[in-house]
């Protein structure tokens, strides 16, 4: 059961990023992009927690704070601060306008969802935070499969990387096309996950590389996009040999249903379940 988020935040970026990290960890998210209309939205959505920046426009996040607290109906919601503020007693000058927790910005990708899940009850937190492990090391006896993640972003690889280690598979992980060839050919892998759009060569080029070689041909592809680049995506995609197509934020559940159905289809043709990493 996992939680409806409301998020009052005036910076377009730091709030697609926030909502991004949320929803990609199975979290529903409404946003606001002044304090009044934060208020409002709390008012009307009740949601299971609040984010609000600090610094907002017509009513700022302090006016807030105390708004929401001294309502009967939502001074429950936990509310937590993400703002720039740095001055010495800034934190306590927050928590005393009524905010229950103080996140700093620039908010740190890898701890964001941990951080704001330890202010919901446990049976609304979702899945283990974001590894910082390295990306490639010899594989334990016991994986279930090896996954192979191309992707230029660091964030949406270590994304995937938390949320398939748990369920037992292997990650390995390259930042290009070029890389990402080179560790398939040197490494067995069981499955493909890549990104579309990705600057010099792209998931296309990728794509025509694994199944032009015999050696390689035979892996589950899957492509992962945050956008439709082109309205035909899924349709090239899947016409370059692609076997499912995910358009991004992901649903952790969805993403490791069509994950397992990939890699039990490939079982099922008899092809090798055990690996090591080559020299």
């Amino acid at each position: 059961m996992w939680a409806r988020i409301l998020i009052i935040e005036d910076n377009p970026a730091n709030l697609e990023l926030m909502s991004y990290l949320l929803r990609a960890f199975g979290h529903d998210t409404l946003t606001a992009c002044d304090g009044q209309e934060g208020l409002d939205a709390a008012r009307r959505e009740l949601p299971d927690l609040i984010i609000c920046d600090v610094e907002l426009p017509n009513i700022d996040g302090m006016e807030v704070a105390r708004s929401l607290k001294s309502d009967s109906a939502l001074r429950w919601i936990p509310l937590v601060a993400v703002t720039a503020f740095a001055m010495v007693g800034d934190r306590d000058r927050v928590l005393a306008a009524g905010f229950d927790g103080y996140i700093p910005k620039p908010i740190a990708p890898e701890k964001f969802v941990g951080q704001i899940e330890s202010f919901l009850p446990v049976i609304q937190r979702s899945t283990p935070k974001l590894s910082s492990r390295p990306a490639v090391k010899i594989t334990k006896p016991d994986t279930r499969a090896a996954i192979l993640v191309v992707d230029n972003l660091p964030l949406n690889i270590e994304l995937m990387r938390s949320l398939l280690e748990p369920s037992g598979y292997y990650v390995f992980s390259s930042g290009n096309v070029d890389d990402g060839l080179e560790m398939a050919r040197q490494t067995t892998v069981d499955l493909i996950i890549s990104d579309v759009h990705m600057p010099e060569k792209d998931g296309y080029l990728f794509i025509q590389a694994v199944k032009g070689d015999p050696q390689l041909r035979h892996i589950p592809f899957m492509f992962l996009s945050s956008t439709l680049g082109r309205e035909d995506d899924a349709q090239r995609t899947a016409a370059f040999g692609a076997d499912r197509f995910i358009v991004r934020p992901i649903k952790p559940q969805i993403l490791l249903a069509e994950v397992e159905a990939l890699i039990r289809t490939r079982k099922a043709g008899g092809s090798r379940t055990d690996w090591t990493m080559c020299d």
